[in-house]
């Protein structure tokens, strides 16, 4: 963790505005660099006068549309083929697909908002909206949106904690840790009616 971080903190000093695009970029195309690390120290530069605590924000949102859209063509692409041939060993079927279809066409603008707001969920939100083959100007919107106060967020508590803006990784990880039960939680309860249903 401390070598990302510094991996982190070397590129957004280097290339500023620049580096905020890229690091969230990759962070939100299901590649695990912590944004909890990205946007607060971002938000230290804000703090000392080298950024702008609005124009990091926008950087951030912009660099999770950029991220989100290669892991939403991922999806789009290559998704839906994978699924409906190897599905089946991890209890999907094209029922499942049938359904997540449906949702993202009724529900896909509040799902990606809301998914973009939440630690862990964010950063994978992006694959079953392109499996679903959500509308891409939709997917676009929304996610720009819901990354916006995020990356605002964690930029304003970085600049207001100044020199300390590295204590929120670790306060952070606390609904890390809660979603990531949520999580494991769901995918359990899907498990246990898949093996319910074929015994039945």
């Amino acid at each position: 963790m401390e070598a990302i971080a510094g991996f982190v903190i070397a590129v957004i000093s280097h290339l500023h505005y620049w580096g905020v695009i890229l690091m969230m970029a990759i962070e939100s195309a299901c590649i695990p660099l912590p944004s909890e690390v990205i946007m607060p120290f971002a938000g230290f530069l804000a703090f000392k006068g080298e950024l702008s605590l609005w124009w990091v924000s926008v950087a951030g949102a912009f660099g999770c549309v950029l991220g989100s859209w290669m892991a939403y063509a991922v999806g789009a692409w290559g998704g839906r083929p994978l699924v409906e041939r190897y599905g089946k060993y991890l209890l999907l079927s094209k029922h499942d697909l049938d359904l997540a279809d449906r949702w993202f066409a009724q529900h896909g603008e509040l799902t990606i908002f809301i998914g973009r707001l939440l630690p862990v969920v964010r950063t994978f939100i992006a694959f079953p909206a392109g499996v679903s083959r959500m509308p891409l100007w939709r997917f676009t919107l929304y996610t720009f949106l819901g990354s916006l106060p995020y990356c605002w967020l964690l930029a304003w508590i970085g600049a207001r904690l100044g020199q300390h803006w590295d204590t929120l990784g670790t306060w952070f990880h606390r609904f890390d840790t809660a979603i990531g039960i949520a999580i494991l939680l769901l995918a359990g309860t899907y498990v246990w009616r898949h093996v319910r249903n074929l015994r039945g």
